[in-house]
């Protein structure tokens, strides 16, 4: 005997399926969410150029940059390929060292090519003067050094500088060939909120 099924129990059993269906096919993606950036703060984008110099220090009794790994010896003596340093170079708002001290670059460079001079540059500007006081500019690129200008990318920061993207044009200043040590003119261009 066949029983047929009342109207209302057909449309109850069809939301019961369609539930049912999307329960069972939903992705679930609770680990991300789309969310409304005026909740942050975030208005309208703003450029920014800092000129700053930044002084990498190899010599002396305090240097600011120190090599964490050395070429290995089959190496080209040109090029340094292989070599790691560790910086935590002071950068002033003019090009003497005794200028005024804006900020620190933090972080390492590895030499990362055979052919020529050229780097890996991976730092942040930590600023610990005026309204950018405890901001962050991250930068990170390649840095091809006898170059007049190298350009890299600035691929985020923090505080001020959160969602922070840009570029940054680097120029050498002064380089002493006895003991390495550098002045270079950096000129960042940051778009940030």
């Amino acid at each position: 005997m066949t029983k047929i099924l009342s109207l209302p129990k057909i449309i109850l059993f069809s939301f019961i399926s369609s539930v049912a269906i999307i329960l069972v096919s939903a992705q679930n993606y609770d680990y991300a969410r789309t969310l409304d950036r005026n909740l942050f703060g975030l208005k309208q984008e703003k450029l920014t150029h800092f000129r700053l110099y930044w002084h990498d220090i190899l010599s002396g009794s305090h240097p600011t940059s120190v090599q964490v790994v050395a070429p290995p010896p089959s190496n080209s003596p040109t090029t340094f390929f292989g070599a790691i340093s560790m910086m935590d170079d002071p950068m002033t708002e003019g090009p003497g060292l005794n200028s005024k001290l804006i900020g620190r670059a933090q972080g390492l460079y590895g030499f990362a090519a055979q052919g020529e001079l050229g780097a890996i540059m991976v730092m942040n500007f930590v600023f610990m003067e005026g309204k950018y006081n405890g901001s962050t500019i991250a930068i990170l690129g390649r840095n091809k050094v006898l170059s007049d200008v190298r350009e890299m990318p600035v691929v985020g920061g923090s505080g001020l500088f959160r969602f922070a993207r840009g570029y940054v044009q680097a120029r050498t200043r002064v380089l002493d060939a006895k003991t390495g040590d550098a002045t270079v003119e950096y000129n960042v261009y940051v778009l940030h909120y």
